[in-house]
């Protein structure tokens, strides 16, 4: 499938085209993130990540527009 180091050059070329320099280490951490997470699912074991304290987020309530008479 990979028939030589150009196959790779021209896929880095491209990544960093579509996601830009500043994004790639962000793209990469979460892609990690979310390999790791997987793996310790299937073994059976609790994910532990910096965020494990989440709570939902509710969005603020729309404010009541009140009719001038």
């Amino acid at each position: 499938m990979w028939d030589s180091p150009m196959h790779l050059l021209i896929i880095a070329v491209v990544v960093l085209v579509l996601f830009g320099g500043r994004k790639i280490p962000e793209v990469m951490k979460g892609l990690g993130q979310g390999v790791r997470e997987f793996k310790e699912g299937m073994r059976g074991e609790p994910v532990q990540t910096s965020q494990t304290t989440q709570q939902p987020v509710n969005p603020p309530a729309a404010p009541v527009a009140q009719e001038k008479k």
